[in-house]
């Protein structure tokens, strides 16, 4: 299994049931719940912190 991507600085500010609206670098995202990775300090709403996302999402994403 892969490492999670860590993407810092991030704020939650929505919560629906499959997915989180996140603020990563002034910019709204939304990132489904299914990937979120376990060791994550963001995954709901008003959370703050860290952000752990599986490796192919943040591809997908740009993020590495």
């Amino acid at each position: 299994m892969s490492h999670p991507v860590l993407i810092p600085n991030v704020l939650c500010k929505v919560e629906t049931a499959k997915a989180i609206l996140c603020v990563i670098e002034g910019e709204e995202v939304w990132v489904p719940k299914s990937q979120v990775h376990e060791d994550s300090e963001v995954f709901e709403r008003n959370h703050e912190g860290t952000l752990a996302v599986k490796e192919w999402f943040a591809r997908k994403e740009g993020w590495v």
